[in-house]
C-alpha cells in the first residue's frame, strides 16, 4: 500500500487521536473509511448535479406552483 503525506489541522489531529482511543481502532483505518465517504458522497453529488442539468436542457422544469409552494414553506 502506498503511503500519502496529508496535513491535518491540529485540533481535527487531536479528535481524530481521541476518537481512535476510545474507539480502539487505528488511526489510519479510522481515516481511510472518512475518505471514502466523502468520495462517495461527492461522487452521488456530481451525478445529482449532472441529472438536473440534463432535465434543464432538455427543458423540464418544475411548475412555478409547485416551486413557490416549496418556498412557502420555509418563508419566515
Amino acid at each position: 500500500m502506498q503511503t500519502d503525506t496529508l496535513e491535518i489541522r491540529p485540533e481535527l489531529r487531536a479528535a481524530l487521536h481521541d476518537l481512535a482511543e476510545e474507539t480502539h481502532r487505528a488511526e489510519a483505518d479510522m481515516m481511510n473509511e472518512a475518505l471514502a465517504a466523502y468520495v462517495e458522497h461527492e461522487r452521488r453529488a456530481i451525478a445529482r448535479i449532472k441529472q438536473g442539468l440534463a432535465q434543464a436542457e432538455r427543458g423540464e422544469f418544475v411548475p412555478d406552483e409547485e416551486m413557490d409552494a416549496f418556498f412557502a414553506r420555509y418563508d419566515a
